[in-house]
């Protein structure tokens, strides 16, 4: 549990920067108040200001994980195995986010240390501001997007933001490389929701063919189809195969 509040309280800090503005000067500011919470210090021009940012930020904290991790392609990827192996509802919605989740901690990890060691540890010794730190945090969680971003996804945003091109990726605001991000990691969990798909048609339409062809017009094959589905995937040790590839398509 330790580990999984550090874990989003760094990544409050990061995605901070979505929705604060950069610093206007790096002029030093006087010392500011300080909030302790567990695994976070918030540092402020206001306490009561603080306060209310942070609610905010907790409030928003979810939509913001689905946004910038990759909970969104894997949970893409769960639903097709999901509806390809015709159970329906097995496993329920809660394990599947559930796995998800921990595999999004798991992926994530990294971007955690690099955005706690680059923003909250100077943040928290009074070496940053509130803002700066946010600054700071966003650049490891750019940089991890930006990894599995392509770059047609980052032209469209940037031709309908009517932005100049900018000289590198690195150099284009969250708002381009968040949309541009969701839209790369849609497209690729289709992709691999579609290549899990393909094995279990193939079982779908040749049971469909040999019912048909002895007469069975009273049983749906479906109900043939899905046991059959069941024991492939349970025999080739498919839950261990389908994550193995999920993490490997994040350079692991």
């Amino acid at each position: 549990m330790n580990r999984c509040s550090t874990f989003l309280a760094v990544m409050t800090v990061g995605v901070a920067g979505l929705v604060l503005p950069p610093p206007a000067s790096a002029v030093q500011q006087p010392a500011a108040p300080v909030i302790q919470l567990p695994g976070l210090s918030i540092r402020g021009d206001s306490t009561s200001i603080t306060i209310i940012l942070l609610l905010t930020l907790l409030t928003f904290l979810p939509a913001l994980l689905m946004s910038v991790t990759p909970l969104v392609r894997i949970l893409v990827i769960f639903h097709f195995l999901r509806q390809a192996l015709g159970t329906q509802t097995a496993p329920t919605n809660q394990t599947l986010i559930g796995l998800a989740l921990f595999l999004t901690y798991f992926i994530m990890q990294p971007v955690g240390l690099a955005i706690h060691e680059q923003a909250v540890v100077p943040f928290e010794h009074g070496r940053m501001t509130t803002l700066e730190a946010c600054e700071a945090g966003s650049v490891p969680l750019r940089k991890f997007m930006l990894g599995y971003t392509r770059e047609k996804d980052l032209a469209l945003f940037v031709e309908l933001s009517r932005l100049p091109r900018p000289q590198t990726p690195e150099d284009l605001p969250m708002r381009i490389v968040i949309p541009a991000y969701i839209l790369s990691e849609l497209k690729t969990g289709f992709q691999i929701g579609a290549v899990l798909f393909l094995p279990f048609l193939v079982i779908d339409m040749v049971t469909a063919s040999i019912t048909t062809s002895i007469g069975m017009l009273q049983l749906p094959p479906v109900v043939i189809s899905t046991p059959l589905k069941i024991l492939l995937f349970v025999v080739v040790d498919g839950w261990n195969l389908v994550v193995g590839a999920t993490l490997k398509s994040f350079h692991y």
